[in-house]
């Protein structure tokens, strides 16, 4: 008996260090998992809102093996038309529709919503054109002249793309992460852009 008592005591440090050691290494993992945890703004950050010659222009070349100009033309002035009717939009229209050129150009006012519950609706008139020149095998869509009408209730706000969602505009200075009101703004944007850019893709494929 008297062995068997010794033989704990003996082991007892051994099994508190060890004890100790579980307990600290979910804390040490966990740092490391919030170090390593990808930040939720990534995709927005720094050269995610591309300014060419002082305006901003979001522009993509959209490939289409095998269709003509007058079918890629065809498909797309479709879902322009049909994006006026949408229930987001307020004044929207299909402004140029040049059968022969193939080039097309819609005039859209629609609105973002940056949050809606109950008792709160925060959202942004925002307006845009949006463009398609369509070529064999290929459209290269832009999407520009960005502009907004903001809080329109209490103290309207006209804003442009150029003063509101730039990286300077919109990014703190270390680059790491969006400016609380702006960067509501810019993130917006990109996911409307990404969603249209994507919807084109996926009608021309």
């Amino acid at each position: 008996m008297k062995k068997l008592i010794v033989t704990i005591l003996a082991l007892m440090p051994l099994t508190m260090w060890a004890q100790d050691n579980t307990w600290e290494l979910p804390e040490q993992e966990q740092e490391e998992v919030k170090a390593e945890k990808e930040n939720p703004d990534q995709k927005y950050l720094l050269g995610a809102v591309p300014v060419v010659d002082g305006k901003v222009v979001f522009s993509k070349t959209i490939e289409a093996p095998g269709k003509s100009a007058s079918q890629i033309y065809g498909i797309l002035k479709q879902y322009m038309e049909k994006m006026t009717k949408e229930s987001n939009q307020i004044h929207s229209q299909l402004i140029v529709a040049d059968d022969s050129k193939h080039e097309l150009g819609g005039s859209y006012e629609e609105w973002l919503v940056f949050k809606k519950t109950l008792l709160q609706l925060d959202q942004t008139r925002f307006l845009y054109v949006l463009e398609a020149n369509c070529s064999d095998g290929k459209a290269d869509v832009t999407l520009s002249r960005i502009r907004y009408l903001y809080d329109e209730n209490r103290t309207p706000q006209h804003l442009k793309a150029e003063e509101w969602i730039t990286d300077k505009e919109a990014v703190n200075k270390k680059g790491t992460k969006l400016l609380p009101i702006s960067g509501k703004f810019r993130r917006k944007t990109i996911d409307r852009k990404d969603f249209l850019f994507n919807k084109f893709e996926t009608l021309l494929k």
